[in-house]
């Protein structure tokens, strides 16, 4: 019966577009991996470490846009999955997490294996189903089941994200299913989705200058859209063809004045630059939001007044004063070409060179990007050009935790560039592990190598405490051979030091089948400092130079 339920639950998944399983090794989840290896029709991909196959989820859920499902045994597995589950949720990333479970009589008498893992994520899932040990009288409800699971993991309300089905079998473990119970005719799922509204909310910005302010989840035809309204639209790492360069932009007063919009518009989450919060902040106008792409990220309290769906761009009100766009983007044009002009082929490399060759490779080969926390977003978000090629990061908790396993993800059975900090590198290496798995691929993992954890340089720590204090509690050097590390675990493994290098080694790596580790020498955390504030008194003095 036990194996009846797990094979009707993949069955009726499989009919919503479920399409890949990712399972952990495990006793007591032996229902539910042999129903997923044994439907025929999904990919399932095999990973030993459940924090690092919870990540490795989230990216194949970001690379393909439909939910994943990962599989795991009871005890302590469920509970390595919970940082994965709390980027999912932040990020709005659907995933069906199924862990399996002892039986009642097992809890509270010393079982191995078993924690309370009813609600083990709190309020982090959308939904949290327990439905017990499986019994034939009950197989009408299982269909129903997995479909609530489904349609709260994909949000017909916009607001998808992580599911928890906790299953409890006994033993035996091991069995072949019966006949399933029906499902709807012609092998449709239990119920139809439910479309999205398109509204254009009650605001007119004819004639105004209107700021669009996007982040995670908002997708490159919308931002193609705002600009065909006349909006200028800035936005995080991960969305394609915003203005570049604001950050640095916006650091001057000057700028920051003649820019000041009549309209702030959100959608999805926020940027990386505390300076672009700061900036909204004093100027003291409400924002406007549609909920359409996803959770609105809104730390601050300034959005005003929020719309479901998206906004109807045919509606001429919309359509807003297009020369303050273009004063952005001369703006970041002048920028752009300024940051062109000090590039050098054969120059040491700088973090903001690793960033901006590790957007222009991405670009050019048009494969997917994948980008640490810390510092690599913030230097792709701030001095790279716009980005082109589908990019992603975990910016739901803004974390370092499972980025390597995430690129893992993305690139399974495809091509992916990975930017990381050698912290983030060595905190994930687990994912190093199963690679790519068992559908192969191309990864090229860009390690920024300069010796610890570089964003604490830049904050208050720095210059607060003592230089060994500082150095021990935050910038926490390690003295790993990264070429080694990748090596050990059957994976190519090159260093570079130059821009020249760097460009030659990814496209090398992304004809080379399998993972490549790329360890980008760069400046001490101190010099990097130095650089970025050079970096931004050049940008002031490009726009000081050309206001217009």
């Amino acid at each position: 019966m036990q194996a009846t339920f797990a094979a009707t639950l993949f069955d009726e998944w499989y009919r919503h577009g479920l399409r890949e399983v990712v399972v952990c090794p495990g006793s007591r989840s032996t229902p539910l991996a042999v129903a997923a290896a044994g439907h025929g029709d999904l990919t399932v991909h095999v990973r030993v470490d459940e924090r690092s196959a919870g990540f490795f989820a989230i990216g194949r859920a970001l690379a393909t846009s439909t939910p994943v499902a990962i599989v795991v045994t009871s005890g302590t597995a469920a509970a390595e999955l919970h940082a994965a589950v709390a980027e999912a949720d932040l990020a709005g990333v659907a995933l069906l997490v199924v862990t399996a479970d002892r039986p009642s009589e097992l809890h509270g008498v010393g079982a191995p294996q078993t924690i309370e893992q009813r609600d083990l994520y709190r309020s982090a899932v959308r939904r949290f189903e327990e439905p017990g040990v499986a019994r034939l009288e009950a197989s009408s409800s299982w269909r129903p089941l997995a479909s609530r699971c489904w349609w709260a993991a994909v949000g017909v309300d916009g607001n998808g994200g992580p599911v928890h089905l906790n299953v409890a079998f006994v033993e035996p473990l091991v069995a072949e299913p019966l006949q399933l119970p029906g499902g709807r005719v012609d092998g449709q799922p239990w119920r139809q989705d439910e479309s999205r509204d398109v509204v254009a909310g009650e605001i007119d910005v004819r004639g105004r200058r209107v700021l669009a302010v996007v982040g995670r989840g908002v997708h490159r035809e919308t931002v193609a859209s705002m600009n065909d309204c006349g909006w200028a639209v800035v936005g995080d790492a991960t969305v394609s063809s915003t203005i570049a360069h604001y950050d640095g932009l916006l650091r001057d007063p000057g700028f920051a004045d003649a820019a000041r919009p009549d309209v702030v518009v959100r959608l999805g989450g926020l940027p990386a630059s505390k300076v672009l919060a700061e900036q909204m902040r004093r100027w003291r106008i409400p924002a406007v939001a549609w909920r359409g792409c996803g959770s609105l990220s809104d730390p601050d309290g300034a959005i005003g007044v929020s719309y479901p769906g998206l906004p109807d761009f045919a509606e001429q009100r919309l359509h807003a004063d297009s020369a303050y766009r273009e004063f952005w983007v001369r703006a970041s044009t002048a920028v752009e070409q300024w940051l062109e002009d000090r590039e050098s082929l054969d120059g040491p490399l700088s973090e903001p060179d690793v960033a901006r060759a590790v957007v222009s490779a991405s670009a050019e080969h048009a494969v997917a990007l994948v980008i640490g926390s810390s510092m690599p977003v913030r230097d792709v978000e701030w001095w790279a050009p716009p980005r082109t090629a589908p990019t992603f990061a975990n910016r739901g908790a803004n974390g370092i935790d499972g980025v390597v396993s995430t690129v893992m993800g993305v690139g399974a059975g495809g091509s992916v560039v990975g930017l990381v900090g050698d912290v983030t590198f060595l905190h994930d290496v687990s994912g190093l592990v199963d690679g790519l798995g068992t559908g192969g691929g191309r990864c090229v993992l860009v390690v920024v190598d300069n010796n610890g954890g570089g964003i604490f340089s830049f904050l208050s720590q720095a210059t607060a405490l003592s230089a060994p204090d500082f150095e021990s509690l935050f910038g926490t050097p390690r003295q790993h051979d990264l070429e080694a590390v990748a090596r050990a675990f059957g994976h190519e493994a090159v260093s570079v030091s130059t821009r020249a290098a760097l460009r030659a080694e990814i496209d090398a790596g992304l004809l080379r089948d399998g993972v490549t580790v790329v360890v980008a020498r760069v400046p001490d955390r101190t010099t990097n400092v130095t650089i970025h504030d050079e970096y931004v008194a050049g940008v002031a003095g490009v726009w000081r130079s050309n206001p217009s």
